[in-house]
């Protein structure tokens, strides 16, 4: 059986600390809540839709009962605000903010409205922001923390042809964790990107995979990745674990690419350039 990449951390790793991680309810998100509770620290896991987060909460607490779970939309200030007053009043500090929420839809340029641009910049850039903007000066009180934006391996200088709107939001993000941290490195806090490329959630398969427009995807995808393989969301969990533990403290500024390579090879051609 093939061994977990999360067994070479050791047992109560993050004990006394808190985690919170936004669209934690399920996906990469909820494998990093899952490995955070795990090796002892508490959890705080937020995201949008209340049915999923109830699942993940219970699955959470069957592991580490210092689980706390909020609905919210990180687009809103006010929203934000609550869950950072919650995390607090509840546990105390944050120690590792985990800004996983995000999402985007694959799309020719011409296919996006005004309002469907503004809604995926609004989350994935904005939100990031909202949600760095409330934490960081807590971490920089504290004189200690770890901030790690999950963006995508099309956040880079190959663009984004399927994702113009994403693309564009989750570079605005890699630039911002480099801003970031030249300010945060002083007070003890680190900032880094995480890149995943192609990874087997249940995401993956309902909003890219599963649509017909986009033939065989799935089948391409693989093909094109030099691993000839689907990351997991378990192997970004450990890579984000080990962004917040003792080993990664002089690491700030930085973008891991966990893709199997798949920046380096070809890229399947998810949408036909003769349309634009």
């Amino acid at each position: 059986m093939k061994d977990s990449p999360l067994e070479i951390f050791k047992p109560d790793l993050f004990k006394g600390r808190t985690a919170l991680i936004t669209g934690g309810a399920r996906g990469i998100g909820l494998a990093i809540a899952t490995a955070f509770a795990r090796y002892g620290a508490s959890v705080v896991i937020a995201s949008r839709n209340s049915e999923n987060l109830q699942s993940a909460r219970e699955q959470l607490a069957a592991i580490n009962p210092n689980c706390l779970a909020q609905q919210v939309n990180i687009r809103d200030t006010a929203d934000v605000e609550n869950l950072v007053s919650a995390a607090k009043e509840r546990f105390g500090r944050i120690d590792f903010l985990i800004n996983n929420a995000g999402g985007q839809f694959p799309a020719r340029p011409s296919q996006i409205s005004d309002n469907g641009w503004r809604a995926v910049v609004d989350l994935n850039l904005n939100g990031t922001w909202n949600m760095c903007s409330r934490v960081a000066p807590l971490m920089v009180d504290q004189g200690f923390g770890a901030i790690v934006n999950v963006v995508h391996v099309y956040s880079f200088n190959r663009g984004a042809p399927p994702f113009v709107h994403s693309g564009a939001a989750r570079a605005g993000v890699v630039n911002m964790t480099q801003s970031l941290s030249y300010y945060l490195a002083r007070k003890g806090v680190t900032v880094n990107a995480l890149a995943p490329g192609s990874i087997d959630t249940q995401g993956i398969h309902e909003e890219e995979f599963a649509s017909a427009e986009y033939g065989d995807l799935a089948e391409s995808t693989l093909r094109d990745v030099p691993a000839h393989r689907m990351g997991t969301a378990e192997e970004m969990a450990a890579i984000t674990l080990f962004l917040c533990s003792p080993a990664a403290r002089y690491i700030n500024g930085a973008s891991i690419v966990a893709d199997g390579a798949q920046f380096m090879g070809n890229w399947a051609p998810m949408v036909d350039p003769e349309q634009f």
